[in-house]
């Protein structure tokens, strides 16, 4: 089985919104954000999968998550890294 961490997009009052979230099934998951079940925090939005990670793990997923969800900076890597 896989785990993905997955980083979504979004545009708020000209702002760039990103949310960090880990799932076994990302396409499903990205469908529910999109209409409204998803996460409280991206209800009413549409979102833009940025990127993703896959991992075998469960535990190496969250950590991972974690990591991007307490280290603004690392997460900000990231994106710079899928822009190139």
């Amino acid at each position: 089985m896989s785990y993905y961490v997955y980083i979504l997009s979004t545009k708020r009052n000209n702002k760039l919104i990103t949310y960090t979230g880990y799932t076994k099934d990302l396409k499903n998951r990205l469908l529910l954000h999109n209409t409204g079940k998803g996460a409280k925090f991206t209800r009413g939005s549409v979102w833009k999968l940025v990127f993703k990670k896959r991992f075998k793990f469960k535990n190496k997923a969250l950590k991972f998550e974690s990591l991007l969800k307490k280290k603004r900076s690392y997460k900000i890597k990231l994106l710079d890294e899928q822009r190139l």
